[in-house]
Parts: structure tokens; C-alpha cells; sequence
């Protein structure tokens, strides 16, 4: 089951990025949007149904999620950025994900919102400086303090991860 749950394994906190690390990262967050693309042409109907595990999220779930998440973090970083140390806003994904609009809607417009997110959140990492990775915000869910570059490799790696859930589907159908 932990494969399924984490077929790229699981993330690792407290890690030290270098700044090839971080660019690496940062093109992975950029080409996002084209894998998952390819990878949702793939998809009828009844595939986008289809979890990757028992209980786990359907791959419109999965795709619609990805979508309120990068959006999510996208104003967390800006909000890093302009504030001194701020405290995000959480919220709860799973409660997000059974949502009808998750549940039911289309997949094109979560597509399309993955795509602008994306240009805007890629922008706006490239035009950082070194020390503007090293500003911090604080998650209450963890009750400590993130610095984002290493919010920028959890996002390189949420969206591996996915994509990971969404090959699952593929093959086991």
C-alpha cells in the first residue's frame, strides 16, 4: 500500500538545497502542467473515475486537486514574500476533494488553471533571490516554521506524486 500512496516515497523535511537543487525544483514546477497534460489526454471518462488505490482519491479528484493546491500555493509563497514570517492559511484537501465540483466537474478548467498557475508561480520563483529562499513561513497544522526552498522541492515533489497516482490508473486499467 505505501507504494501506491507514495510511488515517488515519501517526502523528506529538514533537508539542505543547494541552489541546484532549488533550480532543479523550479523546472520541475514549471513542466508540471505539459506532463500532467499528457498524461490526462489518456483519460476517458470512466478512467478519470478510477482510484490508484482502495479508498484513495479518482483521477478527477486527483487532477482537480493539484489545481486548488498550487493555487494554494502559489499565494503562500507571494504571502512569504511580502510578510515577515506569516501564518498560512491551511485547509482541509480531503474535505476539498469531496467537493461536487472535484467529484464531478470537468477536468479542462482545473487543466487550464494548472497552466496559469503555473506561468505566474514559475515567474515568480525565477525572479527570487538567493536569500528570498531562505524567508520562512509558519503551517499551524505543523506548528513550525518552512523556508521556501524547501516548500519549493515538497511542491516538486506533490506534483511527481500525482502524476505517480495518475500512471497507476493508467496501468492498472
Amino acid at each position: 500500500m505505501e507504494h501506491l500512496k507514495y510511488p515517488y516515497g515519501r517526502f523528506e523535511y529538514g533537508i539542505q538545497y543547494s541552489n541546484d537543487d532549488t533550480s532543479r525544483n523550479i523546472l520541475a514546477i514549471q513542466n508540471l502542467p505539459s506532463d500532467l497534460n499528457t498524461l490526462a489526454e489518456k483519460f476517458n471518462e470512466e478512467l478519470l473515475e478510477k482510484s490508484y488505490r482502495p479508498n484513495g482519491w479518482t483521477a478527477r479528484q486527483i487532477i482537480h486537486h493539484l489545481a486548488d493546491s498550487h493555487s494554494n500555493a502559489l499565494v503562500r509563497v507571494k504571502l512569504t514574500l511580502t510578510e515577515n514570517t506569516p501564518v498560512i492559511k491551511p485547509y482541509d484537501q480531503d474535505a476539498w476533494a469531496a467537493l461536487t465540483d472535484s467529484k464531478k466537474s470537468p477536468i479542462h478548467s482545473s487543466l487550464k488553471m494548472i497552466e496559469a498557475i503555473h506561468e505566474r508561480w514559475t515567474y515568480v520563483l525565477n525572479s527570487m533571490t538567493e536569500s528570498d529562499f531562505s524567508k520562512k513561513y509558519i503551517h499551524p497544522e505543523y506548528q513550525r516554521e518552512f523556508k521556501l526552498d524547501e516548500f519549493v522541492a515538497l511542491y516538486a515533489w506533490h506534483g511527481k506524486q500525482h502524476c505517480g497516482h495518475l500512471k497507476l490508473i493508467l496501468e492498472h486499467n
